[in-house]
């Protein structure tokens, strides 16, 4: 048994997520506050959202408040009526059905189509009650959990953030579910939902802008004294 005291500081590994944030604050300045959606407008919204552009999810979704004045008509259309006006999204046809059956089961499961009633539970219980339906995984239900009304604690990992970790070494190759679960060991105590909201966006519009996909721009990355991959570019 070790006689040695306790750590009383954070080690540099505990402080890699902060310094992180504070440098991408500092080169992209403060996201846009986010003014939170109701439960279920965020849950339709993140099941249209999967591998489609921010601006086209944002056009998809006022596509269908124009056409369905209520969620439970939505609901009660027929699903070629709801894959048509979500054509610009991509997958409008699997999307289609899975958001039609994923309101429906909410529906039968609690009675009326609403997921205000999840405020009462625990994050993991809502997270898992969300990853039932069909369509639904870790970034979606974390999505639902951390961005609506509910503001709980959770990151939500999208292809952005997954390519940026890992480029930092933060996180092995992993899925949305793993690659959370590590970096939440990185979060301070003290980052409540709108800290971990705002890291989020930050990671996101750092993937867009300067950590892409195919033509990473490391001599203008803030993050590339922390990242192995950007420092063997010349």
């Amino acid at each position: 048994m070790s006689n040695q005291p306790p750590t009383l500081f954070p080690t540099p590994a505990d402080e890699r997520l902060p310094r992180i944030h504070r440098l991408l604050l500092d080169h992209y300045g403060c996201p846009k506050p986010r003014e939170p959606w109701d439960p279920l407008t965020q849950f339709i919204y993140s099941l249209l959202s999967s591998r489609t552009k921010t601006e086209t999810s944002h056009l998809v979704l006022r596509h269908l408040q124009q056409r369905f004045p209520t969620w439970e008509d939505l609901r009660d259309a027929p699903v070629a009526e709801i894959e048509k006006t979500i054509a610009d999204a991509t997958f409008p046809e699997t999307k289609a059905l899975c958001l039609k059956t994923a309101l429906q089961q909410i529906t039968v499961r609690y009675g009326s189509l609403t997921l205000d009633f999840l405020a009462k539970y625990r994050t993991d219980k809502i997270r898992q009650w969300l990853e039932q339906f069909d369509g639904v995984g870790p970034k979606t239900s974390a999505a639902v959990v951390n961005f609506s009304t509910l503001r709980r604690r959770a990151l939500c990992i999208d292809s952005h953030h997954l390519r940026v970790t890992q480029r930092l070494k933060l996180t092995p190759r992993a899925d949305a579910a793993i690659t959370e679960e590590r970096l939440m060991r990185l979060v301070p105590p003290d980052w409540d939902a709108v800290m971990l909201d705002q890291h989020h966006a930050l990671i996101k519009l750092h993937g867009q802008t300067l950590c892409t996909f195919n033509d990473p721009q490391c001599g203008r990355c803030p993050l590339r004294t922390l990242c192995p991959a950007g420092q063997t570019k010349n």
